[in-house]
This record gives structure tokens, C-alpha cells and sequence, in this order.
């Protein structure tokens, strides 16, 4: 059974190569960067879980998660998801107050809890913030979606998820009434900037950055 620090770092080094997927390995640097740890402290770890096999590490070539690595990190993002959507759902959280319960809840080492819970919330595809949520197998739904940055004028779509789930971004979304669901249509795209004045629900309309519009998926 691997250990919180071992589970943190399976889950860190997935995310990492999910996020780009045309890199070989994973570099000790992004893996440091994203655990605001140490290079020398990463690579003790990476060669601890090497011995484990749970990953493939080679000095100067990054780091490749074997396929029991693999089903820890996602069984480790699977119960993540499932604890932020019970923290949305029935205690009452905001979306951008689970995410660090959420990294507590994680280490939990009960199938029998987890699968319950999976029940209890009537087995939810994704998470508060449009993730997708693994299945106990491993198995990922990923539907088709793009970049709202990516959407012409007089195109439209329905928030699906958020790339950037910091408190600040979310707690921004709020306030321009932005949530998962919302119906976005394009009205301007600005050339200066590339920032996008955007109708949602076909009430408000709002101008949005180019950064914003970066880290929205919405689906047709």
C-alpha cells in the first residue's frame, strides 16, 4: 500500500503527462514544481518508487508511470473527484472550498467505503469542476470538448469544465455568473487582446480576458 507521499506523487506525475502528452517523461523539475518540493528531494522519491515499480526513471529522461502506477494515481484522482462531489452535494461546499478537503479525503484505503460512496451519490462522471471521474477499473470518460478561446463569433456552446481550478479563478466565475451548464454564446472577439464579449443563458453578457476564455471547455 503506497503512502500519502507516494500517492501525491503517482497523482502529480499522471496529471503532468495527461497534461502533455507528446513529452517521453515527466522531468524531475515540472514533478518538483507541482509539489513546491525540492529537485533532490523528487528524485530520492522518484528511485523509491522505481524500486517499487510503479514508475520508470531514468536520469535525465524523465519518468514514466508503469501500469500499477498508473491505477494508483487514478484510483487516488477517483477518490479525490468523488469526495469533492460529496462535499458539493451534500455538505454544501462552493466549488472552490473542496479541493484541499479533498486532498485529506484522498488517502482513505477502503474500496468498500469508496464504492458505497460511489452509490450513494448515484455514480457521477465528473466532479464539481467538470472533471472526469474514473471508474473503479481505471476506465476514463472523456467527452469531446474545446477551448471557449477557440469558438468564433456567433458560435455557442455549454460550460463543461474549468482547466484553472484555483479558489481565485472559480470565486472569479462566480462573481461573472459562470458555472458548469451555463449556455455561452460569442458575441465579439476582440483583436487587440483576443478577450471575448460572451452572452450566458441568454440574459447577461460579459467581456471575458483571453486568459479566462484559455481555461474554459465548453461542449456543442
Amino acid at each position: 500500500m503506497p503512502s500519502q507521499t507516494e500517492e501525491n506523487y503517482l497523482k502529480a506525475i499522471y496529471k503532468l503527462a495527461e497534461a502533455e502528452p507528446q513529452t517521453a517523461g515527466v522531468s524531475t523539475n515540472r514533478i518538483a514544481a507541482a509539489l513546491a518540493t525540492r529537485a533532490a528531494s523528487v528524485t530520492d522519491m522518484l528511485r523509491r518508487l522505481a524500486d517499487k515499480e510503479l514508475l520508470n526513471y531514468e536520469k535525465y529522461r524523465g519518468v514514466q508511470l508503469t501500469a500499477e502506477g498508473q491505477r494508483l494515481a487514478l484510483l487516488t484522482i477517483r477518490k479525490h473527484r468523488l469526495w469533492e462531489v460529496f462535499l458539493v452535494q451534500q455538505l454544501g461546499f462552493n466549488w472552490d472550498e473542496v479541493h484541499e478537503v479533498a486532498e485529506e479525503l484522498e488517502h482513505v484505503q477502503s474500496p468498500l467505503l469508496m464504492r458505497r460512496l460511489d452509490a450513494f451519490l448515484g455514480y457521477p462522471a465528473f466532479d464539481p469542476h467538470g472533471d472526469p471521474i474514473p471508474a473503479e477499473d481505471g476506465a476514463v470518460r472523456r467527452p469531446a470538448t474545446r477551448l471557449l478561446a477557440d469558438l468564433s463569433v456567433s458560435e455557442a456552446g455549454t460550460l463543461a469544465a474549468v482547466k484553472n481550478t484555483s479558489a481565485p479563478f472559480l470565486q472569479y466565475l462566480d462573481k461573472v455568473g459562470l458555472q458548469l451548464g451555463s449556455a455561452i454564446e460569442v458575441l465579439d472577439k476582440v483583436p487587440f487582446d483576443n478577450s471575448l464579449e460572451i452572452r450566458i443563458n441568454c440574459e447577461r453578457s460579459v467581456l471575458v480576458s483571453a486568459e479566462v476564455s484559455r481555461n474554459l471547455f465548453v461542449t456543442e
